[in-house]
């Protein structure tokens, strides 16, 4: 059998205390973390603290009996395996409850053996067990202890392993780009490239050109090959956020991609090979955008093979006071100031705050507060002014000053139809430091020369 991590918790139900007690040694005995509950009710009270990996529960029990646990865990935790328990003459029962999706049953009396068996199987399928999931590098950046959240990361742990396209939907602001990354992190394509690109925030006249690629002489300005970001996550995953705001006529491109495994650079007859498994997000209503002819059926539905959804963070409340100390010991190395956390009466008025901006909302009001704070602990009174700013709406400083700096520089080079020189003079900036502003924020100057008619 092969070696357990004891932070991997079994719940075992049963209204017995004796076989509770026999059950909690064997599995002990086997480096299992265990818990009890004597009653389905108390099992499902404690299923939100406890987080098993695993329940086993007796068929039958006082009051809510195992199959009608089993009904309750699988409509709010879909993902969580259940062994049921029973005596030879419930056989019939446990046959049906294995076709509703119980993972498996055993009778009693039961074999020690063929129980670790059941157990290990069943952990390894929710990605329970230590040997597959000894560590949690692959989300190392997710931060959570909702219920809701892990569901969701549990399903992208599953999915990760295999080559379907997964689409993520959330609010802007709720990580849609850190659980993509994470569903690479997981899959067989980890050592491959990750490419992301905000469909929102190319414009709609370099999009093509800068998602297929072009060729030399495509238009005026295509001084030689590239290869687009299609072809540039080759091997690896394509995260395309904000898919809901891709041109009608980029989304047939696209669907090609899907269908043939292949893409067509601007300018180019002959198409080229290419192997990326698509991760798409987008906060609009798909199905809205369907009906108002925006978007693509056959796409969508091409995308749309596995959907995750993440909840907002007004969902995942319990996990406000976790991000805010993340965000605090990062921000105080950053701003090299020491803060060590919010006042109580602060705290209490962040976790009942609506944030509209979700994540991205807490993390820039966290850092207006430890910039503006005089004091290691940041008070109330902070935390209501940066409340009443608005801050769902204010950007962090970093990411205003990319977004002015590389808007600054594509209207530069519109004004001046890619001619780099001139625009350097405009920004009063030297040819060499020019080009690395450009590089920085990968503008390709040639795009934006005239096309001649």
């Amino acid at each position: 059998m092969t070696d357990i991590m004891t932070d991997k918790t079994i719940l075992i139900v049963d209204d017995d205390p004796d076989l509770l007690r026999l059950l909690s040694i064997r599995l002990q005995a086997a480096g299992y973390r265990v818990e009890t509950a004597g009653s389905g009710e108390q099992a499902l009270a404690s299923i939100p603290a406890i987080r098993p990996a695993l329940v086993i529960t007796d068929l039958r029990m006082g009051g809510m009996d195992g199959l009608g646990l089993f009904e309750q865990i699988r409509g709010l935790y879909p993902l969580l395996p259940v062994i049921i328990l029973t005596a030879h003459g419930s056989i019939p029962d446990a046959v049906d409850a294995t076709k509703r999706g119980v993972f498996s049953f055993l009778t009693k009396p039961f074999d020690s053996q063929a129980l670790l068996k059941q157990v290990e199987s069943a952990l390894e399928v929710s990605g329970g067990s230590g040997e597959e999931n000894g560590d949690d590098e692959w989300r190392a950046h997710i931060i959570t202890r909702n219920p809701q959240m892990n569901e969701v990361l549990s399903r992208a742990r599953m999915v990760a392993a295999s080559e379907a396209s997964v689409f993520i939907h959330g609010e802007s602001g709720t990580g849609k780009e850190l659980l993509a990354k994470a569903v690479h992190n997981a899959s067989p394509r980890v050592g491959q490239p990750f490419v992301a690109v905000n469909c929102g925030a190319i414009p709609e006249s370099l999009l093509e050109s800068e998602l297929f690629g072009h060729r030399k002489g495509a238009f005026t300005g295509a001084t030689k090959d590239y290869e687009g970001l299609v072809k540039s996550a080759d091997g690896g995953t394509l995260f395309l956020d904000e898919i809901g705001d891709m041109p009608l006529s980029l989304q047939v491109k696209l669907l090609r991609v899907l269908q043939e495994r292949q893409v067509r650079p601007v300018g180019d007859t002959r198409p080229v090979p290419v192997d990326v498994r698509i991760i798409s997000a987008t906060h609009r209503d798909l199905e809205e955008e369907m009906n108002a002819g925006r978007f693509r059926e056959d796409l969508y539905y091409r995308l749309n093979v596995v959907s995750l959804e993440l909840p907002s963070l007004a969902e995942r409340r319990e996990d406000i006071p976790v991000l805010v100390n993340h965000f605090i010991a990062q921000l105080s190395d950053k701003y090299e100031k020491r803060v060590t956390g919010f006042a109580t009466d602060a705290m209490e008025r962040l976790v009942s705050a609506p944030w509209p901006g979700n994540i991205r909302q807490l993390y820039n009001l966290v850092e207006q507060a430890v910039i503006l704070t005089t004091t290691p602990i940041i008070t109330d009174a902070l935390v209501q002014r940066a409340l009443r700013g608005d801050t769902s709406d204010l950007p962090a400083f970093a990411d205003a000053r990319r977004d002015f700096e590389r808007e600054y520089l594509i209207k530069l080079l519109q004004i001046t139809q890619g001619n780099v020189s001139q625009a350097a003079r405009l920004a009063k900036r030297n040819r060499t430091e020019f080009y690395k502003l450009l590089n920085r924020h990968e503008l390709n100057p040639s795009l934006y020369k005239q096309v001649e008619p």
